[in-house]
Order: structure tokens, then C-alpha cells, then sequence
């Protein structure tokens, strides 16, 4: 994997309106080691890696209030004084690993290379001063697969899945590890998110696909960090979920399946109630 120097700035805001496509999903069942990983606790700096959930898009145009900046809020109890968001809108596996991010243009911390080689530049700037790590990423990967018409899912589904897979346990994840590891010790925490389910109301047939997303996503990241379980704050695979129309923006004028202000809050919770800080 080629590396970049990244040259970063301060973070900053758009107000340019970026409709990033970002399908959420639902699990199965987790890999119990994973969920039982270690965890080392907070420190200095805190970097949130991912697609347009890490960034916080809303089609409001309210991009301040993700779930990593609910999440920041709450490590700055605990001592954390610095936050990077790299989360780019539209970011797919391959993107994350190669560049070519729909609308890097409006990306909140601004740096030169794909989104993998500003966070292992970033960690190793930092090196030790940064827990957690948070990532989403996979979604974009398999949404063109979801007919939200039809409910219809194309028979690509297998290979997209395989390539997030591949991406993640041969790529992504070895990366991130190795550049939290300073002198042969992991210094920070990895904390990966699964993904709640907007259509599941309007198209129940899409969570068993959704399970077996999640299901892979749990397995990729066992032995390189934690799975942080969304979807069960999301309420599930109930069909109808009572919580759709209230924690995204499925039901409104915009039927967007982006989180809402409280969505965004109940994946801070999650990541919060994993992390156990």
C-alpha cells in the first residue's frame, strides 16, 4: 500500500449539501471473543474514521451532530482534548484504501491521501496519544445492491460483501493495528461499528442480508479491535421497528436514511456502553 505525506490543518465545516448513500445494517450474532477484547481507555486524541455516519451527515445540512462529536463530548470527561474526524460521505472500502472519496471536497479534517494513509500517518505523528479509534465503513460497498423500490437485492450482494471483507481483514485493520502498536504494544482502542437498518419497515426481506453484514463485519474486526453493537440500540430486527421513523430521516420529507440528532446520539451510547468510558 502506497504511502502519503499528509499534510493536516484544522478541521473544518461545509455547508455544501453532500448526499452520501449510506445503507445500514443489522446483526446476527457477534463473535463472543471479540466482544470481550480488551479495552485500554481513553487518551489525549481521539480519531473517527469511517463514511458519511462518521462525519455526521444529516440532509438538514446539520453536520455537527454525529455520532463522533456526541462521543467526543463524552471522552472530554474523561481527558481527552483533541478530536480529527476523517469520515468522508460516500466512503467505500476501496476508496478508504485507495482515494477517490465522492466528496473528499467537504471533508471536516482536511488531508492530501486516501482516508488509510492520513490515519496511520495520523497515529504515527501521534503515536500512543491516540484512544479510541472509531470506524464505519463497509455500507457503500453493497448499498447499490438494495433495489429501495423493489426490495430487490442483485445477485452482486456475495461478491461486494467479500470484497469489505477482504478489504477489512487484509488492508484496513492490519494497518490500523499496526500503527496503534509503539515498541510491539497496542496503545489504543479500535472500536468498529455495526449498522442499523432504515428500510427494514419497508422492506423486511433485506434483514436477513443485513444479519449476515453484520455477521462479517463482527468477524473481520475479531482479534484487531471491538464491534460496537448499533443495531440492537436501533431496536433490532423487529419489523415494524417502532424506532425507525424517530432515529433516521427514512420517514420525512427527505427519506433519507442518514441518523437523525437522537439516531446519532443513540450510536454515541453505543460506542460509549462498548467502550465502557
Amino acid at each position: 500500500m502506497p504511502k502519503h505525506r499528509t499534510v493536516f490543518r484544522r478541521p473544518m465545516f461545509s455547508f455544501v449539501l453532500a448526499i452520501s448513500f449510506i445503507f445500514v445494517f443489522a446483526p446476527n450474532a457477534f463473535a463472543q471473543a471479540n466482544l470481550h477484547a480488551s479495552l485500554l481507555g481513553p487518551k489525549q486524541r481521539y480519531l473517527a474514521l469511517g463514511d458519511s455516519l462518521a462525519y455526521g451527515y444529516q440532509p438538514d445540512l446539520d453536520f455537527s451532530d454525529g455520532y463522533a462529536d456526541d462521543f467526543y463530548s463524552n471522552l472530554k470527561l474523561h481527558g481527552t482534548s483533541s478530536f480529527a474526524n476523517m469520515g468522508c460521505p460516500a466512503e467505500t472500502s476501496s476508496t478508504f484504501i485507495n482515494g477517490g472519496c465522492t466528496f473528499s471536497l467537504i471533508r471536516k479534517y482536511i488531508y492530501f491521501s486516501d482516508q488509510l494513509d492520513a490515519a496511520v500517518d495520523y497515529l504515527h505523528y501521534y503515536a500512543g496519544q491516540v484512544s479510541p479509534v472509531t470506524l464505519d465503513i463497509g455500507a457503500n460497498d453493497i448499498l447499490p445492491d438494495i433495489n429501495k423500490s423493489t426490495c430487490a437485492i442483485s445477485p452482486n450482494f456475495q461478491t461486494h460483501l467479500q470484497t469489505v471483507d477482504n478489504n477489512l481483514t487484509k488492508v484496513i485493520l492490519p494497518a490500523l493495528k499496526s500503527a496503534l502498536t509503539v515498541n510491539g504494544r497496542v496503545t489504543g482502542d479500535l472500536l468498529v461499528m455495526n449498522y442499523y437498518d432504515p428500510y427494514q419497515n419497508r422492506c423486511p426481506n433485506t434483514i436477513p442480508y443485513i444479519q449476515m453484514v453484520n455477521q462479517h463485519l463482527a468477524a473481520d474486526v475479531n482479534g484487531y479491535g471491538n464491534i460496537v453493537d448499533v443495531f440492537s440500540a436501533f431496536g433490532g430486527a423487529a419489523s415494524p421497528n417502532p424506532n425507525t421513523c424517530n432515529y433516521t430521516w427514512i420517514c420525512s420529507i427527505f427519506s433519507d436514511i442518514h441518523a437523525t440528532d437522537k439516531g446519532y446520539s443513540v450510536i454515541a451510547n453505543a460506542f460509549e456502553a462498548r467502550a465502557g468510558y
